[in-house]
């Protein structure tokens, strides 16, 4: 035995359509407005992977139904052997047509790419794609109707923003450690050297300002002066 004929929709592309309307109408009324910021690779190598030059030349608005609705999922905050990471997850759903019409129309992209970034002005975060799924609902009458995206919350590495929206564009200045970023310019645009042919970098920009103070000398200074141990008494604290 086969299908109805009568209800099988699969071949029918009115039926796929509507379907594909109905998700749009429905993320337009229960989802939120975001902006979605795709990466440029400028130098990208191959072998190892990474881009040194990575940068973030556009936002495109559009909107989003948020499948987090519980809140971050993810490892959440926890304390690693480089300090405190949070690792918070949020999943976005998106129409493939929406996604076709506001991204891909401008990047010629025709899915979402790990490594883009999603600004969510809700809370004022940037997450960075780290998978996409395709099959979120899995060929309902025959097609696919949305992206699902799964992000963690965006971790700078010397990234460039120049997006045009101040509030995405304030992260590159907020924690860029690259001199050039805070280098004093003359009038046509040329770096001002010291005699040792140093950059002259803004008042309180410097490295040293810009990363906290390191407390382990200092507390391994009081930790010899508490506790010496000896080979005649280890628990003299150096009274012998």
């Amino acid at each position: 035995m086969t299908t109805n004929f009568f209800f099988n929709n699969f071949n029918s592309s009115q039926e796929q359509l509507l379907l594909e309307n109905l998700v749009i109408e429905s993320i337009k009324i229960y989802g939120h407005d975001v902006y979605y910021i795709p990466l440029t690779r400028t130098s990208y190598d191959d072998i190892y992977g990474e881009d040194d030059q990575a940068a973030y030349n556009s936002a495109h608005f559009m909107e989003m139904y948020i499948k987090s609705i519980d809140g971050f999922s993810g490892d959440g905050e926890f304390m690693s052997r480089f300090g405190i990471e949070i690792r918070n997850q949020v999943v976005f759903s998106m129409a493939q047509r929406i996604f076709s019409q506001e991204v891909g129309t401008f990047t010629d992209q025709v899915r979402p790419n790990e490594g883009d970034l999603i600004y969510f002005p809700l809370n004022d975060r940037c997450f960075e794609i780290k998978f996409v799924n395709k099959y979120e609902m899995f060929y309902q009458l025959g097609a696919l109707q949305t992206w699902e995206v799964t992000c963690e919350l965006f971790e700078y590495s010397n990234e460039t923003f120049n997006t045009g929206i101040p509030e995405i564009d304030i992260i590159q200045s907020k924690f860029s450690m690259n001199a050039l970023d805070f280098s004093i310019k003359d009038e046509v645009d040329d770096y001002l050297v010291t005699e040792d042919s140093e950059y002259i970098i803004l008042e309180g920009k410097a490295v040293d300002d810009l990363i906290p103070a390191d407390d382990s000398d200092e507390i391994q200074q009081e930790s010899d002066n508490i506790v010496l141990f000896s080979s005649e008494d280890p628990f003299s604290e150096g009274n012998i």
